[in-house]
């Protein structure tokens, strides 16, 4: 029926199409025709839609492109510029490790070289207190078996026998006796009568005894004290005045500070020596009193290059003075253990031994 054509034919039709009259066939041709025209239109409108698709998604593609290209020319440029910062860097860093090598070579070499240089002074530290130990155990030892009453022949070899004394002063070479504090003192005078010691009357000055008591109680050289300022004025002093004030002065310093130096002469140079200096003295003048007297010894004073002879007066009266010294050192180091008595006889004597010195007194070596 011409509805049911219009509705399942002419609805596919896209555009409207006006039938104006005619048979069945006419109608067919109409639609043919109608149809053909759709087609083309359809092809024709799909073709300029794939065209526009087609630019449209190219110049897409070209933005996205230069996008690209952009940002990767950024991740260049800042690739390069990390590259350049980690080779700076790395540079520093080989630089401050070597830096840190060397320097850390040069610590160890200096520590090293501290090393071995205390190593060193330690054996050396070490030896020395070995000596001084065994110094001091000979010297206590010595000390502390010699009383006023019964002296220790070995500290005083003045109250040997002749022949023995004779016999142990014949060692080969030069002997060296200084006023040292550890040193032995080797006393070689003494009174010409002189009494045994378990026979001589003596008896305590309260005011001498009273000056020591005080004195010990802090014992030192400083002449502050009354002790020892009565013993420079009425002993040390008179001892060590010499012809030569001058000379007498710098003896007496290096007395009190432990570096006078007194070495005898060998008896076949003695008639070689020449005198350098008369101030000096001679082998047969003696440089303290300026009197000509056969000199046997020398004194040297601290580290003078100087030495001069001095007659065996002169001697006795200077090794008077040291063996006071040295026995007052050892009451000040703690080395004399007697009580205060004891003490303040073995004073006594030393001083007396400096007046009799003083006066003129004085032992002979015939060796």
């Amino acid at each position: 029926s011409w509805s049911g054509w219009w509705g399942s034919g002419l609805s596919d039709i896209p555009y409207p199409c006006v039938v104006l009259g005619g048979g069945q066939g006419d109608i067919m041709l109409q639609q043919e025709a109608g149809a053909q025209g759709g087609d083309t239109f359809n092809v024709s409108r799909l073709r300029s839609s794939s065209l526009e698709i087609r630019e449209k998604g190219t110049e897409f593609l070209r933005e996205q492109l230069d996008a690209a290209q952009k940002e990767l020319k950024l991740k260049g440029e800042e690739c390069e510029r990390l590259s350049q910062v980690r080779d700076q860097l790395e540079q520093e860093l080989e630089e401050l490790t070597a830096s840190l090598f060397e320097e850390a070579h040069k610590m160890v070499r200096e520590a090293n070289v501290k090393q071995a240089g205390a190593e060193k002074q330690l054996k050396e530290a070490q030896g020395k207190i070995d000596v001084l130990q065994a110094e001091v155990s000979a010297l206590k030892t010595l000390v502390l078996t010699s009383t006023p009453s019964s002296p220790n022949r070995q500290l005083h070899p003045q109250l040997q026998s002749t022949g023995s004394r004779a016999t142990l002063s014949r060692p080969g070479g030069h002997t060296r006796n200084k006023s040292a504090t550890l040193s032995v003192p080797q006393l070689q005078q003494e009174p010409t009568t002189a009494p045994p010691a378990n026979q001589e009357d003596k008896e305590l000055d309260s005011v001498l005894f009273a000056e020591f008591l005080s004195w010990k109680e802090a014992p030192s050289l400083d002449r502050s004290s009354a002790f020892i300022s009565r013993i420079y004025r009425e002993d040390i002093g008179p001892c060590l005045s010499f012809t030569r004030s001058e000379l007498s002065q710098s003896v007496q310093s290096a007395v009190e500070n432990n570096s006078l130096t007194i070495e005898p002469v060998a008896m076949t140079v003695l008639s070689m020596v020449k005198a350098s200096a008369i101030d000096c003295g001679s082998p047969k003048k003696c440089a303290l009193s300026g009197l000509s007297r056969t000199c046997r010894h020398r004194i040297k004073l601290g580290d003078k290059e100087s030495y001069y002879y001095i007659s065996p007066s002169s001697r006795a009266r200077i090794t008077a003075v040291c063996n006071f010294f040295t026995y007052i050192r050892y009451i000040q180091q703690g080395l004399v253990r007697q009580d205060a008595e004891q003490m303040f006889w073995e004073v006594m004597r030393l001083r007396r031994e400096m007046s009799v010195a003083k006066l003129g007194f004085f032992l002979t070596d015939e060796s």
